[in-house]
């Protein structure tokens, strides 16, 4: 079992530390959270409350995760790296895997790109992105990464993206994981067709064995059953020793841990944060070796 710490809606001032203290302290990676901006007034709902209104807002930060992890990687040496989660359809693809590559190369291959469709309308009308066919794109756009990562003359001409032969260079020094986020159905499609990996949305311990039954069964659907496959999980549970292990015979192989915020509170101090995370790798990293 790996640990992972989600860094969302922390003081940007303390991320680059928190990547030293996670990795000091036994943690196999940390996510990011991504968004462009925030409506003023926001009318699309938040597929994860009850309520549909998401537990952020517009005064929340969110650094662009790139330049984030790419600072985070140099202060580090184990530590992996990656998105939960990059909207790739707001971006372009040449775009998008020039800044990942980049990462990448800089990080010494410790990136991931854990990637989904967004939820956030305005956000897509903003940048003028057409919302209703993000999916779409972003099957394609995964496509297109891939090629563009290779670092070989490649060419693209799809549905929604054509170019012509070109080469993009600096190229990663080994394939990047592309793990999928979400727990639509179309998600977990997306998931088993095209990712190394899904990345849970906070699921509880009931819905688990289901979602990695459903997951299997499509990965054996789409013929690739035998390839690597991480399961990142967010619990929508307090964490617990045996409910990990129990996780961890059930298939999973990896645990995110909370935000910060949500145990200490918005504004805590780096050295409370410090703590925090001494105290759960004491109690949960520790017992796994």
């Amino acid at each position: 079992m790996r640990f992972w710490q989600f860094l969302p809606f922390e003081e940007p001032g303390q991320l680059v530390e928190l990547a030293r203290i996670a990795e000091d302290v036994g943690f196999h990676g940390v996510l990011l959270g991504d968004h462009l901006a925030f409506p003023e007034k926001l009318q699309s709902p938040y597929p994860y409350s009850a309520d549909g209104r998401p537990g952020f807002g517009p005064e929340t930060p969110w650094p662009d995760p790139w330049v984030t992890l790419g600072a985070m990687a140099s202060v580090t040496t184990r530590l992996r790296l990656s998105t939960s989660i990059y909207i790739l359809p707001l971006r372009h693809p040449l775009h998008a895997a020039k800044a990942i590559s980049t990462a990448a190369v800089l990080s010494g291959g410790r990136v991931a790109l854990g990637t989904g469709v967004g939820w956030m309308r305005e956000e897509f009308e903003a940048v003028g992105e057409d919302f209703a066919h993000r999916g779409r794109r972003t099957d394609e756009m995964v496509q297109v990464l891939r090629k563009l990562w290779s670092g070989e003359v490649v060419e693209h001409h799809g549905a929604h993206f054509d170019f012509d032969a070109l080469r993009m260079r600096p190229a990663p020094p080994e394939p990047i994981p592309i793990y999928i986020g979400g727990a639509s159905a179309p998600a977990l499609r997306r998931a088993a067709r095209l990712g190394d990996g899904w990345i849970s949305a906070g699921s509880t311990p009931k819905e688990i064995p289901g979602v990695l039954a459903r997951l299997q069964q499509l990965r054996r659907e789409a013929g690739r059953e035998h390839l690597p496959f991480e399961t990142l999980l967010s619990v929508a549970a307090p964490p617990e020793l045996d409910r990990f292990r129990r996780l961890r015979d059930e298939g999973v192989t990896a645990v995110v841990n909370w935000p910060l915020r949500y145990v200490l509170g918005p504004d805590s101090s780096l050295e409370r944060k410090r703590q925090a995370l001494e105290d759960y790798a004491e109690r949960f990293i520790q017992p796994f070796g």
